[in-house]
């Protein structure tokens, strides 16, 4: 998956350099102040640092801002996937391109403040692999905050792996995280989950917030359920162990009430079995099996998108990329 041009051009850059991956979906008017902040911000520290900005298929003329960004600042890298493959691929396809010793991953709207990577750094380097922003408050609607509460709280449920709701992707990661990362073979991508499965040391540091600048989140409330659904099939097999113990609770209710019925027959207190239990029992029994069924299912589904082997992105341009017809 990695180009051999990325991989040959990590052994020429100096020790210290910081790649900075974001994803871009519907911020045109963010991406200028994004790359001038994480400018200003790195340069008392001294560390040379790449940005990459990831246009996942964005809807406005973000790209067209991508090329004017890469023409003024040599720092600036942008990869153009073929179409809208989602916020866990384009990070997969910056990481996966980025050179650097340390990776900082961050969204493009700005909540995510570049003002807070030299903190991060240094915490880093103080002997952590991984370096988590932890949001004090957040500033979201309150329905966005609910939605992504309970987002959390279900996929923890789901994956037994407990998940902190106050962070999310902005973090600063070390080479060894990454490589790590970007050998993992699966095609359904959750780059918190993977970094999290790693097992690296990690750090927390508290960092401010801010509030959108402006867009609209691309995460609906029926989205974040579709994507804690495609988490949990793709990380856990919770929902299976689920199912097999909903079917053996239903066995247990169902061997009761032959018991009941068997004894309230010889007791003389039922003459002729009732018709409406009887479809209620057929209903009851056929839904959770066809539910059951549907759970199944759905692994099966995944087992065969794995099966094909697919990319899970595909990048249609490149800017900035030495060896690939770019400056």
């Amino acid at each position: 998956m990695i180009p051999a041009f990325v991989k040959a051009s990590r052994r020429d850059h100096d020790v210290g350099l910081l790649s900075v991956v974001s994803p871009v979906y519907g911020c045109e008017s963010c991406l200028e102040q994004l790359v001038e902040r994480i400018k200003a911000a790195m340069a008392p520290t001294g560390m040379a640092v790449e940005i990459l900005l990831v246009n996942d298929g964005s809807p406005d003329n973000s790209w067209s801002r991508i090329m004017e960004l890469a023409a003024l600042h040599s720092e600036v890298r942008g990869l153009r996937l073929s179409r809208n493959f989602g916020q866990h691929y384009a990070i997969s396809a910056g990481i996966e391109h980025a050179r650097g010793d340390w990776i900082a991953v961050m969204d493009c709207d700005l909540q995510d403040l570049p003002e807070e990577l030299p903190r991060l750094i240094d915490k880093a380097r103080s002997g952590h692999e991984v370096v988590l922003a932890q949001r004090v408050e957040r500033r979201d609607p309150p329905l966005k905050r609910l939605a992504s509460y309970l987002f959390f709280k279900l996929l923890s449920y789901l994956t037994d792996v407990p998940q902190d709701h106050s962070t999310a992707n902005f973090g600063v990661f070390s080479r060894k995280v990454i490589d790590t990362v970007n050998h993992m073979p699966e095609a359904d991508r959750c780059f918190p989950l993977m970094v999290k499965w790693t097992g690296f040391k990690t750090a927390l540091v508290p960092v401010e917030h801010a509030s959108r600048i402006s867009g609209n989140s691309g995460y609906s409330f029926r989205k974040l359920v579709q994507l804690a659904a495609n988490i949990v099939l793709s990380y856990s097999d919770k929902p299976l162990r689920l199912v097999v113990r909903l079917g053996m609770l239903f066995s247990t209710l169902a061997f009761l009430i032959v018991l009941a019925s068997i004894y309230l027959y010889v007791a003389g207190d039922i003459a002729v079995a009732g018709y409406t239990s009887i479809v209620a029992s057929i209903w009851l029994l056929g839904g959770m099996m066809i539910f059951c069924l549907g759970v199944t299912g759905l692994y099966l589904g995944r087992l065969f998108n794995a099966a094909k082997a697919r990319p899970y992105y595909v990048v249609s341009e490149y800017l900035n990329f030495p060896g690939n017809g770019q400056a």
